[in-house]
């Protein structure tokens, strides 16, 4: 973290912001890439069109890096929901097929899977956590050969877990099942590939850890999981040449490109691109490990002041997202409420409060932040 990062977030200003695992505040940069795109509406309405292509590929090739991806298997989206319906929606259920997960999944992966179970009569079954983890024995144990998805969160919103997507991946390989992962709290800020972790579809949006606005999300969707998701909800984009109006016998768009509908929204994508820019150059393994450094430093002064942790620091479950039980007497929305009037965001979430800093925080803010603790 060096003082020109810092700089970039003009709300250290203000505050201790701790909740990025909920909304990013937006850097300088990423405001002025927008603002630009829009003052160029302001002034030549489309006449730049094809500038706003290239830059939503060009966010678009930065995205399918960040996932160890081609371009062509990513497509964007409103946001992580509609990833994760369209995927829900396209598949050929039978009554009695089933789909697995975690029950202390956020929502956004929970709703698309049991609109089938009162749809189709698909079974959702769901592994409990233990310990602040996700029961991954329990899980496995609710795999058969019926399951046709197991569907889990990278990092879990209400624990911080890390689950091990390469064990989960090898499990839906066995069971000819698809592995469809919530990436939304790991990338940009925890590696992830794909293709080695044996994900079928990773589904998220760009306004927490990828430090862009709300209103973008992604789909990836691998070559295995094409052959058996239909495009579901489709618009003139979603063909070849969309601009070949007339043309209605063409076929769908290459890759993923066919789940994209319709415009989107330019000057998000002119954000997105900037703040992928950015992670690019301070790359995802650094971040990772100052992140690492700052909330392990983060859980020795919480351990100091008696709080118990519940996020596992096992070495291969931990992440940057720490969440800890309040004290007796104190609920978690109390206890963000203190914090909040000492200008210090966190986030109640369950019968939590959750820490969640990001590359440009400081050792000095995480001190604070525990001696402002009760």
């Amino acid at each position: 973290m060096t003082p020109e990062l810092r700089a970039l977030f003009p709300i250290t200003q203000r505050a201790i912001y701790l909740n990025h695992a909920a909304v990013s505040p937006l850097p300088t940069s990423i405001v002025t890439a927008i603002n630009a795109q829009l003052k160029e509406v302001q002034d030549n309405g489309s006449l730049n069109y094809a500038s706003w292509l290239a830059v939503k590929n060009s966010a678009r090739s930065l995205l399918a890096d960040l996932l160890g991806a081609r371009p062509e298997q990513v497509a964007f989206m409103r946001n992580t929901s509609d990833g994760l319906s369209t995927v829900a929606n396209g598949l050929q259920w039978q009554r009695g097929d089933n789909v697995v997960t975690f029950r202390r999944e956020f929502p956004a992966n929970i709703y698309p899977w049991l609109r089938l179970q009162r749809a189709f009569g698909v079974e959702v079954r769901m592994c409990n956590e233990r310990d602040g983890r996700v029961d991954l024995d329990e899980l496995q144990n609710l795999v058969n050969n019926r399951t046709r998805v197991i569907t889990i969160s990278h990092i879990q919103y209400a624990s911080g877990f890390r689950s091990n997507l390469e064990r989960l991946g090898q499990l839906a390989r066995k069971h000819d099942a698809l592995l469809v992962v919530d990436v939304i709290q790991s990338l940009g800020v925890v590696p992830v590939n794909v293709e080695d972790e044996l994900i079928d579809v990773a589904a998220g949006a760009s306004h927490k850890w990828l430090l862009a606005p709300e209103g973008v999300g992604y789909l990836y969707l691998s070559d295995r999981a094409r052959e058996r998701i239909n495009p579901t909800l489709v618009g003139w984009v979603s063909v070849t040449d969309p601009e070949d109006y007339e043309n209605f016998d063409q076929e769908w768009n290459r890759g993923t490109l066919a789940w994209e509908t319709g415009t989107g929204a330019a000057s998000l994508f002119y954000g997105l691109e900037a703040s992928l820019k950015l992670l690019h150059r301070l790359g995802t393994a650094a971040i990772a490990s100052y992140l690492e450094k700052l909330t392990d430093h983060l859980c020795e002064g919480l351990e100091v002041k008696n709080y118990r942790i519940a996020s596992s620091r096992e070495p291969d479950e931990k992440s940057q997202i720490v969440c800890i039980c309040p004290k007796p007497n104190l609920t978690a929305r109390r206890l963000y409420g203190l914090l909040k009037a000492k200008h210090i965001v966190t986030a109640p979430r369950m019968d939590r409060l959750r820490i969640a800093p990001h590359v440009y925080n400081s050792v000095e803010e995480v001190e604070t932040l525990i001696d402002a603790l009760p």
